[in-house]
């Protein structure tokens, strides 16, 4: 009898499920009208835009535009799925028109796609950029959609978050607001391909191999990427070898062969910066990212750095920072409450839906009072704590810098003192340092928070942990790691990871949030909170490299991606120190050399040691928040 109860339990359940879904998709058909079509820009091409438009006409309706190169799909009477099934369906039922285009060069609109297309020196220039196909497309939209009520918005993740970018500046007057959410920003810096001149290879390569293959005519359809058929992405890419043995999978990716053509932070490189476009952005904005985004946690953090300094020179406009949990696009589909073993007590991504976004639309194509929070105020949630926090500034003004020193002396301890066993390690290019634990293919979301125990029992790991803190401490703002290195080889990379050691005897509630059963043992977990690599060869210049001094003492000093986290009582703060990170990232031949062209023959075994005393003081530099 119980069997049969549960049973019927689960039908009822999935009935429930399908009726929510077919209530949704029902009423989208009842009171939405899909319409194509092919909007000319300035220079005759066409771009295919699908517009989902209230049948009402009793009202005006604002207008909320994607740009996207990943498709505007279905084609044809169908509706999109992402209109019922994710919070958009929010928007339609309060009277938005959403529309959805493909940008030039990608799916059914016509034109040559450029990747991360430069922005024009000057709006004045002749030609054509992103910001002015975006014109192009408002300026027919108001135009030709007579319900609308003269105001749009923009918004977009990732790729699309770079065409929001690019859209937020191109100055029409129609434009009321913007939301870049984890934009590519810099594609050398620190988003998806590049951190700190070091290639991001797996995702480089699985994402090229299929979005890089040429286009010569539009179709409504993408192309296969490069089929790996080991289930182990750390065996296939280590039987690679060096980057120029990717040539041949590669070679019809014009990007990739770009990419390889320019190894240092070059003028082809800096126009392809989106930060460029700062200065033009004259609207309010709402830039919104994933302290545990994979891809592009780089962007978020970087564009409103870059906007808030325009603040400076003439934008008037309110530019705000949502940073949650996530990872890569989190915030617009789950609930935010968990990653990896990790759980958060909060449905995050529903709360920032609901309280942040759509007043933010509502209140600039709208009109409608903001009721749940001011305008001016940043939401960051910090992990650990578990709880967000609105400030007027990033980093807030109450935090300060603090120096953690890094140490193999007899253990100190102050908390500001992490202590190590050992301070020298060989770095060995033919066995690196994995990224993640176990055996997989594809680059997983969860390593951004994942047990670093695995690393921490490797010889090539250097780990240095204090005592367990008697307060918590709460980071908020970029970190800086400064390394004092001697090694025998004239480069190499290094990563540093911050790590939070929950206490032996720590253990989520089975229920912690939202009915989540969590059994994952915790007790003595090691969850990586911020890493980052830097390639030591650009350690004065990113575009003039220089060769490490072998057996001399080298300065290696980067800036880490900001941190909202807090080290609660009982737990330890531990730095990793290491110099592969693989596949995530290229392997090091430890040879100054151009790593995307150089043999098997430049890659070698470096020794490096940490040093930590008297003038070279090894140390990781945090905002401490009081």
């Amino acid at each position: 009898m119980k069997k049969w109860s549960c049973l019927l339990f689960l039908v009822y359940f999935q009935s429930i499920l399908a009726q929510t879904v077919s209530e949704d998709s029902l009423w989208l058909l009842q009171h939405v009208i899909k319409t194509e079509y092919t909007i000319p820009m300035r220079d005759g091409v066409k771009l295919f835009t699908s517009v989902y438009e209230p049948q009402s006409k009793t009202q005006e309706h604002p207008i909320l535009l994607v740009r996207t190169p990943y498709s505007c799909a279905p084609y044809g009477t169908l509706m999109s799925p992402r209109m019922y099934k994710s919070y958009w369906i929010s928007y339609l039922k309060d009277g938005y028109i959403i529309v959805m285009q493909d940008v030039r060069g990608c799916y059914m609109s016509e034109g040559k796609f450029v990747n991360v297309r430069p922005l024009k020196a000057s709006v004045t220039d002749p030609g054509i950029d992103e910001s002015t196909d975006a014109y192009d497309s408002i300026d027919w939209l108001i135009k030709h959609l007579k319900s609308s009520n003269k105001k749009v918005g923009v918004f977009g993740i990732s790729y699309p978050g770079f065409y929001a970018t690019m859209t937020a500046a191109c100055g029409h007057p129609a434009l009321k607001a913007a939301s870049p959410q984890a934009p590519v920003t810099d594609w050398f810096m620190g988003d998806d391909f590049h951190h700190l001149g070091a290639f991001a290879l797996m995702d480089g390569f699985s994402f090229f191999s299929s979005f890089g293959k040429p286009r010569p005519i539009p179709r409504p359809y993408g192309r296969p990427g490069f089929l790996i058929k080991s289930p182990d992405n750390y065996a296939f890419y280590l039987r690679q070898g060096p980057l120029k043995n990717y040539r041949q999978m590669m070679d019809s990716v014009e990007f990739w062969n770009e990419v390889m053509s320019h190894p240092d932070y070059d003028d082809w490189w800096k126009q392809r910066d989106a930060r460029r476009a700062a200065p033009r952005i004259k609207i309010p904005l709402l830039i919104v990212g994933g302290t545990l985004d994979a891809e592009d946690c780089f962007g978020a953090w970087n564009l409103f750095r870059a906007c808030k300094s325009s603040l400076k020179t003439g934008l008037s406009a309110p530019v705000r920072l949502i940073m949650g949990p996530w990872y890569h696009g989190g915030w617009s589909r789950g609930e935010g409450s968990f990653l990896g073993a990790v759980r958060f007590g909060a449905k995050t991504s529903q709360h920032y839906q609901q309280n942040i976004e759509k007043p933010f639309f509502d209140y600039y194509l709208k009109e409608k009072p903001i009721k749940t929070t001011p305008l001016t105020n940043h939401w960051i949630f910090f992990t650990g704590s578990n709880a967000w926090r609105q400030t007027t500034e990033w980093p807030p003004k109450a935090s300060k810098p603090i120096q953690y020193r890094l140490s193999t002396l007899p253990f100190d301890s102050s908390r500001y003192s992490l202590q190590g066993a050992r301070d020298t390690y060989i770095s060995d290019p033919e066995h690196p340092v994995p990224y993640a634990d176990g055996i997989h293919l594809n680059r997983t979301r969860e390593y951004m928070i994942d047990d670093q125990r695995f690393a921490n029992r490797r010889s090539d790991v250097l780990s240095f942990k204090c005592a367990p803190l008697k307060d918590s401490v709460s980071w908020a703002g970029p970190l800086k790691a400064k390394l004092w290195i001697k090694t025998n080889c004239s480069d190499c990379d290094m990563v540093v990871k911050i790590i939070d050691v929950f206490p032996d005897d720590f253990k989520y509630d089975s229920n912690y949030c939202c009915g989540t059963k969590h059994d994952n043992p915790m007790g003595g977990y090691q969850m990586l909170v911020r890493a980052e690599i830097m390639r030591a060869k650009y350690r004065t210049s990113f575009s003039n490299p220089i060769p490490l001094k072998t057996d001399s003492v080298n300065l290696v000093e980067y800036e880490l991606p900001d941190v909202a986290h807090t080290f609660l009582k009982g737990h330890s703060i531990m730095v990793q120190i290491q110099s592969s990170w693989f596949p995530l990232f290229d392997l090091n031949p430890q040879t100054f050399t151009n790593i995307y062209t150089c043999d098997e023959t430049a890659f070698r075994p470096c020794t490096i040691q940490l040093l930590h005393e008297g003038p070279f003081e090894s140390l990781i530099q945090a905002q401490e928040l009081k």
